[in-house]
């Protein structure tokens, strides 16, 4: 059997600030082909726990490895350059620009070119490409044109990825994306990680529950910072701890 391929790993990531233990000793990898979900109430260390992945925090101890490479020291924009996306809580478009815009722009950051003085960045055929075939695998081929600002509360979200595809990542860190969603828009979303992790890494941090449970290979439970449980969804569904903690006992 071939072994999983691991694109992002985390070695014994702690991160304290003062007293404060925010992230406790948490190994984590993912592996393309797979949605890791992490989750825990509000508090957890989930979002410090990706802020540090992505390079926004440094650790106070522990390792992380994209694609093979010792990272931890690299800043965010540099690991973005490696081949790291990365989605927030809440939405960071351009509200005024168009949906091509917004995607172009994303895929220009990862493609600059400080020597074309002369030339208008809006003709750059490479990120004009990038970011229709990003938009494309979004869903939101018919809205290119539409104002970003003037989308729905999902195609809002559903253009954030479309952002971080632009940018030709082979890791995607989604922080919350079905946050605020209804059904049908909760089920395009799901569609969708279904279908970017054929070629992607996920790792989904998320407090609907039944989502998670749809769409993660893997789970990784944390609290108060710390590790409590990773497994598949049964073996977590069926963790005693898990089941009172988080999911009520008749989940």
């Amino acid at each position: 059997m071939t072994s999983p391929e691991v694109l992002l790993r985390g070695r014994e990531i702690t991160r304290r600030w003062g007293g404060l233990v925010a992230v406790d000793k948490v190994s984590i990898d993912l592996q393309r082909g797979h949605v890791h979900a992490v989750i825990g109430t509000n508090g957890a260390g989930k979002s410090t726990l990706i802020n540090i992945l992505s390079g926004e925090i440094e650790p106070s101890e522990g390792k992380v490895e994209l694609l093979g490479k010792d990272v931890t020291g690299w800043s965010q924009p540099r690991r973005a350059s490696a081949g790291l996306g990365r989605s927030y809580q809440r939405t960071t478009i351009y509200p005024t620009f168009s949906v091509f815009e917004n995607c172009r722009l994303a895929a220009q950051a990862r493609t600059p070119r400080p020597w074309a003085i002369w030339e208008s960045a809006a003709s750059c055929k490479r990120s004009g490409e990038a970011a229709r075939v990003a938009a494309g695998r979004a869903g939101l081929d018919d809205v290119l044109e539409r104002e970003a600002g003037l989308l729905s509360h999902g195609q809002k979200r559903q253009l954030e990825i479309a952002m971080c595809l632009a940018t030709d990542p082979e890791v995607l860190l989604l922080d919350e994306p079905l946050a605020g969603m209804g059904a049908e828009e909760t089920d395009r979303m799901l569609a969708l990680l279904a279908e970017l992790k054929q070629g992607h890494a996920i790792l989904l941090v998320e407090h609907d529950m039944d989502a998670v449970f749809r769409i993660a290979d893997e789970i990784t439970v944390m609290v108060n910072g710390a590790v409590v449980a990773t497994g598949n969804p049964d073996e977590v569904r069926n963790s005693p701890e898990v089941r009172a903690a988080y999911l009520g006992e008749d989940h």
